[in-house]
């Protein structure tokens, strides 16, 4: 897979001919055009996209309430667990909440815009208690960083484990319209499988093909010192002081989550009030 990361790495974000990456890495130029041609090795792959019997009847109407988004104030926008309301009380919906989520979350992709021309990301995890469905439990929030621009984007989980590494990039991605060109991380065992003798790191497979499908170059912080990602570890701190105290209370994670986007989004819309003045 590491060889998979750099080939692609190399003439997708470095601008290597398919002939000067067979040359450099040893390998025949038909398996450099299959290596660009996907993310990840091919295995079985879906000749069309897997039915939603649930979904399906119901997307023109989740696209018909987006459309009608954009022509009223941002505050007043559905979010992804207002949309699934009304779909359960007004259409007769009967499905769950995370596909009509999944839906949203890719009808925005192609809708945002970006805070910030693409450009270097810190990211890092922090810990605090919410009240989620009427229990106190350790909310693990994922923290992106964008240090030109002072963007964020915030997003909790129950736990700190690699699907939620994974799913926080995909949002964050989503959420800001785009990919970094390089994101600062320290050394989590769910991104790096270790550490070698001349310092390099040997990412997990799952870290691999995300980064294979996304092309950010992967930067790393001295172990043991967080001020490295200064940014973050300051943004951590921030989020835990203001986005949660009091505790947050809310009846599911989702609805939590939604709550930390608007959350973003004010403290952008803040920040760039600030610098116009």
């Amino acid at each position: 897979m590491d060889l998979y990361l750099r080939v692609r790495l190399a003439c997708h974000v470095d601008g290597l001919s398919q002939r000067e990456a067979a040359s450099r890495f040893g390998i025949a130029r038909e398996t450099v055009k299959k290596i660009l041609r996907y993310t990840e090795p091919p295995g079985y792959r879906r000749r069309q996209p897997a039915p939603r019997p649930k979904l399906d009847p119901f997307t023109d109407i989740i696209d018909r309430i987006l459309a009608d988004d954009r022509t009223v104030h941002r505050k007043q926008r559905h979010t992804s667990k207002r949309i699934f309301d009304r779909l359960r009380d007004e259409h007769g919906f009967t499905g769950g909440y995370t596909i009509v989520k999944n839906c949203v979350r890719r009808q925005h992709r192609g809708q945002r815009e970006m805070f910030v021309p693409p450009g270097h990301a810190q990211v890092d995890f922090g810990e605090a208690d919410a009240i989620i469905a009427g229990v106190k439990l350790r909310a693990h929030f994922f923290a992106m960083s964008l240090p030109h621009s002072d963007a964020c984007f915030i997003v909790a989980y129950p736990a700190a484990a690699t699907e939620a590494w994974l799913d926080g990039h995909n949002v964050s991605f989503a959420f800001f319209g785009g990919v970094p060109l390089s994101i600062l991380y320290d050394n989590d065992k769910c991104l790096v499988a270790r550490i070698l003798a001349d310092g390099t790191r040997q990412r997990t497979r799952s870290f691999s093909w995300l980064q294979s499908h996304y092309l950010f170059e992967d930067r790393y912080g001295r172990p043991g010192k967080g001020n490295d990602k200064g940014k973050v570890e300051g943004l951590v701190g921030f989020v835990r002081r203001n986005f949660m105290t009091p505790l947050p209370r809310f009846e599911i994670w989702e609805a939590f989550n939604d709550a930390l986007v608007g959350h973003c989004r004010n403290r952008h819309n803040v920040s760039c009030a600030a610098t116009a003045r």
